[in-house]
Protein backbone atom coordinates (compact mmCIF):
# COMPACT_ATOMS: atom_id res chain seq x y z
CA UNK A 1 0.00 0.00 0.00
CA UNK A 2 2.82 2.30 1.37
CA UNK A 3 4.71 1.71 -2.83
CA UNK A 4 1.10 2.20 -4.14
CA UNK A 5 0.77 5.87 -2.45
CA UNK A 6 4.89 6.51 -3.14
CA UNK A 7 4.32 5.63 -6.78
CA UNK A 8 0.76 7.40 -6.93
CA UNK A 9 2.96 11.09 -5.88
CA UNK A 10 5.54 10.26 -7.54
CA UNK A 11 3.04 10.26 -10.67
CA UNK A 12 1.38 13.26 -9.88
CA UNK A 13 4.68 15.32 -9.31
CA UNK A 14 5.70 14.46 -12.54
CA UNK A 15 2.61 15.66 -14.48
CA UNK A 16 2.83 18.37 -12.73
CA UNK A 17 6.39 19.09 -13.44
CA UNK A 18 5.58 18.33 -16.92
CA UNK A 19 2.50 21.03 -17.00
CA UNK A 20 4.24 23.74 -15.49
CA UNK A 21 7.32 23.13 -17.76
CA UNK A 22 4.90 23.10 -20.97
CA UNK A 23 3.30 26.32 -19.78
CA UNK A 24 6.36 28.35 -18.82
CA UNK A 25 7.98 27.09 -22.38
CA UNK A 26 4.94 27.93 -24.34
CA UNK A 27 5.09 31.29 -22.30
CA UNK A 28 8.58 31.98 -23.82
CA UNK A 29 7.92 30.90 -27.28
CA UNK A 30 5.16 33.72 -26.63
CA UNK A 31 7.60 36.63 -25.50
CA UNK A 32 10.18 35.62 -27.85
CA UNK A 33 7.43 35.93 -31.14
CA UNK A 34 6.23 39.61 -29.54
CA UNK A 35 9.72 40.89 -29.03
CA UNK A 36 10.75 40.15 -32.75
CA UNK A 37 7.95 42.14 -34.00
CA UNK A 38 10.29 44.83 -34.19
CA UNK A 39 13.17 43.18 -35.27
CA UNK A 40 12.63 44.28 -38.56
CA UNK A 41 12.06 47.86 -38.16
CA UNK A 42 15.39 47.99 -35.73
CA UNK A 43 17.03 46.11 -38.62
CA UNK A 44 15.93 48.76 -41.15
CA UNK A 45 16.77 51.84 -39.01
CA UNK A 46 20.64 50.40 -38.88
CA UNK A 47 20.37 50.09 -42.65
CA UNK A 48 19.38 53.89 -43.17
CA UNK A 49 22.49 54.52 -40.80
CA UNK A 50 25.10 52.09 -42.42
CA UNK A 51 24.02 54.47 -45.51
CA UNK A 52 24.80 57.52 -44.32
CA UNK A 53 28.15 56.60 -43.09
CA UNK A 54 29.00 56.10 -46.87
CA UNK A 55 27.64 59.53 -47.52
CA UNK A 56 25.71 57.07 -49.78
CA UNK A 57 22.06 59.22 -50.61
CA UNK A 58 21.05 56.70 -53.28
CA UNK A 59 21.61 53.77 -51.14
CA UNK A 60 20.13 56.08 -48.04
CA UNK A 61 17.19 56.55 -49.83
CA UNK A 62 16.73 52.81 -51.09
CA UNK A 63 16.94 51.04 -47.41
CA UNK A 64 14.71 54.13 -46.20
CA UNK A 65 12.00 52.54 -48.51
CA UNK A 66 12.67 49.25 -46.96
CA UNK A 67 12.15 51.03 -43.69
CA UNK A 68 8.69 52.40 -44.59
CA UNK A 69 7.83 48.43 -45.88
CA UNK A 70 8.81 47.17 -41.88
CA UNK A 71 6.88 50.40 -40.10
CA UNK A 72 3.68 49.43 -42.37
CA UNK A 73 4.67 45.63 -41.62
CA UNK A 74 4.27 45.79 -37.79
CA UNK A 75 1.43 44.09 -36.43
CA UNK A 76 0.02 46.27 -33.38
CA UNK A 77 -1.87 43.70 -31.81
CA UNK A 78 1.36 41.37 -31.32
CA UNK A 79 3.31 43.60 -29.69
CA UNK A 80 3.63 43.91 -25.83
CA UNK A 81 1.45 46.59 -24.07
CA UNK A 82 4.54 49.00 -23.41
CA UNK A 83 5.70 48.61 -26.63
CA UNK A 84 2.56 49.08 -28.41
CA UNK A 85 2.22 52.60 -26.13
CA UNK A 86 4.81 53.62 -27.33
CA UNK A 87 4.16 52.54 -30.58
CA UNK A 88 0.92 54.42 -31.18
CA UNK A 89 3.13 57.36 -30.12
CA UNK A 90 6.26 57.33 -32.56
CA UNK A 91 4.23 55.21 -35.88
CA UNK A 92 3.46 58.66 -37.45
CA UNK A 93 6.86 60.45 -37.10
CA UNK A 94 8.51 57.22 -37.95
CA UNK A 95 6.75 56.81 -40.99
CA UNK A 96 7.21 60.87 -42.04
CA UNK A 97 10.87 60.85 -41.43
CA UNK A 98 11.92 57.55 -43.46
CA UNK A 99 9.29 58.88 -46.10
CA UNK A 100 11.33 61.75 -45.73
CA UNK A 101 14.80 60.50 -46.64
CA UNK A 102 13.79 57.97 -49.19
CA UNK A 103 12.15 60.71 -51.11
CA UNK A 104 15.23 62.77 -51.51
CA UNK A 105 18.89 62.20 -52.35
CA UNK A 106 20.06 65.30 -50.82
CA UNK A 107 22.18 63.85 -48.32
CA UNK A 108 22.05 67.11 -45.70
CA UNK A 109 18.21 66.75 -45.64
CA UNK A 110 18.22 62.70 -45.01
CA UNK A 111 20.77 63.84 -42.55
CA UNK A 112 18.36 65.96 -40.86
CA UNK A 113 15.44 63.10 -41.37
CA UNK A 114 17.36 61.00 -39.30
CA UNK A 115 17.99 63.03 -36.31
CA UNK A 116 14.04 62.42 -35.40
CA UNK A 117 13.97 58.87 -37.24
CA UNK A 118 16.93 58.30 -34.32
CA UNK A 119 15.05 59.51 -31.44
CA UNK A 120 11.86 57.59 -32.41
CA UNK A 121 13.53 54.84 -32.64
CA UNK A 122 15.45 55.23 -29.31
CA UNK A 123 12.55 55.97 -27.48
CA UNK A 124 11.03 52.53 -29.49
CA UNK A 125 13.70 50.52 -28.54
CA UNK A 126 13.84 51.24 -25.30
CA UNK A 127 10.75 49.65 -24.41
CA UNK A 128 11.77 46.40 -26.50
CA UNK A 129 13.88 43.60 -25.15
CA UNK A 130 16.75 44.07 -28.14
CA UNK A 131 18.26 40.88 -28.81
CA UNK A 132 21.75 42.57 -28.53
CA UNK A 133 22.96 45.23 -26.89
CA UNK A 134 22.25 48.86 -28.47
CA UNK A 135 24.54 51.95 -28.22
CA UNK A 136 22.84 55.03 -28.20
CA UNK A 137 25.96 57.84 -29.36
CA UNK A 138 25.85 61.00 -29.55
CA UNK A 139 27.57 63.41 -31.70
CA UNK A 140 28.26 66.95 -30.55
CA UNK A 141 29.32 68.39 -33.93
CA UNK A 142 25.62 67.55 -35.08
CA UNK A 143 24.12 67.68 -31.93
CA UNK A 144 22.57 64.56 -32.84
CA UNK A 145 22.25 61.37 -31.37
CA UNK A 146 21.67 57.60 -33.02
CA UNK A 147 21.54 54.22 -32.14
CA UNK A 148 24.42 51.49 -32.96
CA UNK A 149 24.74 47.53 -32.75
CA UNK A 150 28.43 48.32 -32.67
CA UNK A 151 30.23 49.63 -29.90
CA UNK A 152 32.58 51.65 -32.40
CA UNK A 153 31.63 55.28 -33.30
CA UNK A 154 30.65 55.78 -36.68
CA UNK A 155 29.58 58.96 -37.26
CA UNK A 156 26.09 58.96 -39.79
CA UNK A 157 25.95 63.09 -39.70
CA UNK A 158 29.50 63.59 -41.30
CA UNK A 159 30.54 59.80 -42.68
CA UNK A 160 34.37 60.08 -43.70
CA UNK A 161 34.80 63.50 -43.13
CA UNK A 162 34.74 63.01 -39.06
CA UNK A 163 33.55 59.50 -39.31
CA UNK A 164 34.55 58.44 -35.03
CA UNK A 165 33.15 61.73 -33.76
CA UNK A 166 31.11 60.98 -31.12
CA UNK A 167 30.74 58.84 -28.05
CA UNK A 168 28.54 56.31 -26.82
CA UNK A 169 26.27 57.49 -23.90
CA UNK A 170 24.11 54.54 -23.29
CA UNK A 171 23.93 50.76 -23.03
CA UNK A 172 20.33 49.60 -23.95
CA UNK A 173 19.64 46.03 -23.23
Amino acid sequence: MKKSITIIAALIAFVFTTNTIQANTEKNEIEVLNSNELQAVYDAYFNVKDALIKSDSKLTSAKAKDLLTAITAVKMDKLKSNEHTVWMKVMKKLTADAKSISSTTDLKKQRDSFKSLSKSTYDLIKVSSPEQPIYKQYCPMADADWLSKEKAVKNPYYGSSMLTCGNVVETIK
